[in-house]
């Protein structure tokens, strides 16, 4: 079995521990939705669609604020096996709950009372870091639609092999037992709008993991504000 990381420092796609994976992506893919984006996180690509806001359901109606709905899907041909995922399976409720949690701390939800605003993302390819990579696709998708929010959210998922922190993990380094941490952040800020660990974690070396997460969404943002300074010119001072 090979190991994460080589005796040279080396993990296996190439990159050190601390490098994060290129970043491509593009906004306003779906023109039939008010906001959309697409992105790739090395070989990672989630496509993104926003509606709304419009009028919520009377029965999910709130006075006081917006809903937020969100939806998680994985396209049947995004790994190397083809399977038919349902949208209710335990992973794809975990990932909606913490999505729209997270986008209730960042969408300004009090401008919209009575409303609702649909989140959909698509895992088109998976090669790891799935929840970080659709908070990044949901948060340019929200820009696109012009969705007032706080600032941009992005996020980074953060590994832990060998007294190393590893940075944006690839679906073979997921598939071992690593403990691993997917944090989002609010703006270029060590404001956490959203923590998820999976595996177990030892307290002592939580500090180190929550640190080096925090570093990258850092690196994440800037990338994610490069995008929507170029997609929406004339906007930048509300980020």
């Amino acid at each position: 079995m090979m190991s994460i990381i080589s005796e040279h420092g080396y993990r296996i796609d190439g990159r050190l521990p601390h490098q994060i994976r290129n970043i491509n992506c593009r906004l306003g893919v779906y023109p039939q939705a008010e906001g959309s984006s697409y992105i790739e996180q090395g070989n990672t690509k989630i496509l993104c669609a926003v509606y709304g806001p419009h009028e919520a359901k009377r029965s999910k109606q709130l006075q006081d604020r917006c809903v937020i709905n969100c939806q998680y899907s994985v396209a049947t041909f995004s790994g190397l096996e083809r399977k038919n995922r349902p949208r209710g399976d335990r992973k794809a409720n975990e990932f909606t709950r913490l999505l729209e949690k997270t986008f209730e701390s960042a969408i300004m939800i009090n401008a919209f009372p009575g409303s609702q605003i649909d989140i959909f993302c698509e895992v088109v390819q998976n090669d790891g870091s799935l929840l970080a990579a659709c908070v990044n696709a949901a948060t340019l998708a929200l820009c696109d639609a012009g969705i007032p929010m706080k600032a941009l959210v992005s996020a980074s998922a953060c590994g832990f092999v060998d007294s190393k922190c590893l940075v944006d993990l690839s679906n073979r380094e997921e598939t071992d037992l690593t403990p691993r941490m997917t944090v989002a952040t609010l703006g270029n800020t060590s404001q956490i709008v959203l923590i998820e660990l999976e595996n177990r974690l030892h307290s002592n070396h939580l500090p180190q993991v929550l640190a080096q997460s925090t570093k990258t969404c850092a690196d994440v943002f800037e990338c994610l504000h490069a995008a929507v300074r170029a997609h929406l010119p004339g906007s930048v001072a509300i980020f």
